[in-house]
């Protein structure tokens, strides 16, 4: 079937910057808008960016002009660009992409498993 992996989660110091990237792979027919979330300690999951098939790009304002999303189609692969990173960043970061598998009609939502990001001096 179909799964997403993360990797590039780390710690690292405020200022500094961190490449996150996630992979679907499986039985896929067509790989949609795709998108990173987090969650820091003890709150919600938020989205963090969105990137479509087009290359339409929106973030939350809490990272605009320091996170970058982008994606390399022919590798069905989304990548987010952290830059100035912030204790506040802190959080198990999540990508999901809405994916159409082979073996259905409609897309669905689907998520990797998280990797976490610890910005600390």
């Amino acid at each position: 079937q179909v799964h997403l992996v993360e990797s590039g989660g780390g710690t690292v110091q405020p200022g500094g910057s961190l490449t996150l990237s996630c992979t679907a792979s499986g039985s896929i027919a067509t790989v949609n808008t795709m998108r990173w979330h987090r969650q820091p300690p003890g709150k919600e999951r938020e989205l963090v960016a969105s990137i479509t098939v087009g290359l339409d790009t929106n973030y939350a304002g809490s990272v605009q002009g320091r996170f970058t999303i982008s994606r390399d189609s022919s590798k069905n692969t989304v990548y987010l660009h952290m830059n100035n990173l912030k204790p506040e960043d802190t959080a198990v970061y999540y990508c999901s992409a809405l994916i159409r598998p082979t073996t259905s009609w409609a897309p669905s939502d689907y998520w990797g498993q998280g990797t976490q990001v610890t910005v600390s001096g």
